[in-house]
């Protein structure tokens, strides 16, 4: 008997329990697909061996495929983002138990749009009686980057560990000027949907492998496509990385030894562009020395430097946001405003509080809060010739809103941003996987924009990605360094800040109706 015949002998054999184990290990084995461990097939098989059952088990309702499919987001997402028990209990001290329950309701939540798509593959695949390829190749590859889009999406939307991410390394990533991460995600899904074919139809192989082969070569052959050209000359760039425990970063008795840090770092030597993370000075303009931002602007016009700070603002009506603070060598004219970038993708719980969980927020004794939204479109600052476009920390897992502001550049100012800058602030998380994965999300958004991302963090990963998403060089995480390059801007537009989502959406679409048009058909 052979290997596939055997597999599937096995998933036949499988009771709704077992597979429900089964679908949660795999979930949880498919943390390896992402940074830092990169074993991306890993997701190819673990979502293949998924969608091989529902083929093979015909005699499974909606709701036992529904929690099959929960059963294996659950997995994923609780070990994918176990790092959040970090925040909770360390720094944000909540009890063990509250916050092993608040992951689990988190990471519950979320596993409901995996499940949603094995629920709705069983209901389209009985009422239209789709054979096994128009189900593994067309239907459930459609749902799945529809769900990943939802996820990124709907309350605000959580998109971390979206499937499309994996695909960094892997042939596929030449999609990703075109379709996004989540038409990533969806192609991922396709690939899946043919393994599995490979394992039920020994009468598909030949086509399956052609159809495997065929599309890793396309990935491979847009990868050498360049969307994006050179815009100007390089700039020098200083990327500092602060190393401050979050426990000491609100606590008076280290307030001003931070400042004398954060001070340090921007003035050891100038560049054309200088960035400190995600509120370095963790206090407003009212709480410094009144002397302290006018040395740092003294220090840009003295050397030539733009600097970006990070720190947090209060506007008239004494509402808080998490900024960027911009100095530049340029005087600020009288009656102008110097630069300023708001963030304004907030994180639940952690920057503003969704309705009814007050008492949760509360429990967590989290600084800042309940802060205050800004708008989405936002102004890049000038760098000598290169426009700068920043984002604060958890804003860069977001491609649809980055391709927005760069599309919405290009029609109100006649030329987008040629360059993104992140500053983070991951110490919440400890040195946990969390740091690679944020690494690897920014590399996503240099890969659907064409431009080089700059990452300055609190504790890692401080790093130079270029606009083909390759690190150029990047710090240890948890040091007090600084990472000094060149960078080159970008100009020119990718397909997918061109149309966003709706490339990789009509394709989904297409597909479902290719799928409804063959069972008419037949």
């Amino acid at each position: 008997m052979s290997v596939t015949n055997r597999l599937s002998v096995f998933l036949q054999a499988l009771s709704v329990r077992s597979a429900c184990l089964l679908a949660v290990l795999l979930g949880a084995l498919n943390v390896l697909a992402f940074a830092p461990f990169f074993i991306w097939p890993m997701q190819i098989v673990s979502l293949a061996l998924m969608f091989s059952l529902l083929s093979l088990r015909s005699d499974w309702t909606k709701k036992q495929f529904a929690l099959l499919g929960f059963c294996f987001g659950f997995g994923l997402m609780f070990a994918g983002v176990s790092w959040l028990l970090i925040a909770m209990i360390r720094y944000g001290g909540m009890p063990v138990i509250a916050a092993a329950f608040a992951l689990t309701v988190f990471t519950a939540y979320l596993a409901l749009f995996p499940a949603a798509v094995l629920a709705a593959g069983r209901y389209l695949q009985q009422r239209w009686h789709s054979n096994d390829a128009v189900l593994l190749l067309l239907i459930l590859p459609s749902f799945w980057g529809i769900s990943e889009f939802l996820r990124g999406t709907l309350l605000t939307g959580f998109p971390w560990l979206s499937f499309g991410y994996a695909h960094q390394i892997s042939p596929l990533s030449g999609f990703a000027p075109v379709l996004g991460v989540y038409g990533l995600g969806g192609l991922a899904a396709v690939m899946a949907g043919a393994m599995a074919l490979l394992v039920l139809r020994r009468d598909w192989r030949r086509r399956v492998w052609f159809g495997l082969i065929a599309l890793m070569l396309a990935g491979l052959t847009l990868r050498q496509l360049a969307w994006t050209t050179p815009h100007g000359n390089p700039i020098s760039v200083r990327l500092v990385q602060t190393n401050i425990d979050q426990g000491e970063k609100f606590d008076e008795a280290f307030f001003h030894r931070i400042l004398q840090q954060v001070e340090t770092a921007i003035t050891v030597q100038p560049a054309d562009l200088i960035a400190i993370p995600e509120t370095a000075i963790p206090v407003t303009a009212a709480y410094l020395p009144p002397e302290y931002l006018p040395r740092l602007q003294s220090f840009a016009q003295q050397t030539s430097s733009h600097l970006f700070v990070g720190m947090v603002t209060e506007d008239e009506q004494a509402r808080y946001s998490n900024s960027i603070v911009g100095m530049s060598p340029e005087p600020v004219l009288s009656g102008s405003k110097s630069y300023h970038y708001d963030k304004h993708h907030l994180v639940p719980f952690g920057e503003f509080v969704p309705w009814g969980f007050r008492w949760l927020v509360d429990m967590m004794h989290i600084p800042l809060g309940d802060q205050v939204r800004m708008g989405l479109l936002q102004n890049p600052m000038q760098v000598k010739d290169q426009k700068v476009m920043p984002n604060i920390c958890y804003e860069d897992l977001f491609g649809d809103e980055i391709a927005l502001q760069l599309r919405t550049q290009v029609q109100q100012q006649g030329e987008a941003a040629h360059i993104l800058l992140n500053v983070s602030n991951l110490a919440w998380y400890g040195d946990s996987i969390a740091i690679p994965q944020h690494l690897q999300i920014s590399q996503m958004r240099a890969m659907e924009t064409g431009r080089p991302m700059l990452r300055s963090t609190n504790t890692g990963a401080t790093a130079i990605i270029d606009e083909r998403g390759q690190v150029q060089t990047k710090l240890a995480t948890l040091s007090l360094a600084s990472l000094s390059g060149s960078v080159q801007g970008m100009t020119g537009l990718t397909p997918y800040v061109r149309f966003g989502d709706a490339i990789a959406a009509v394709l989904a679409a297409i597909a479902l109706f290719a799928a409804w048009l063959i069972r008419r058909r037949a």
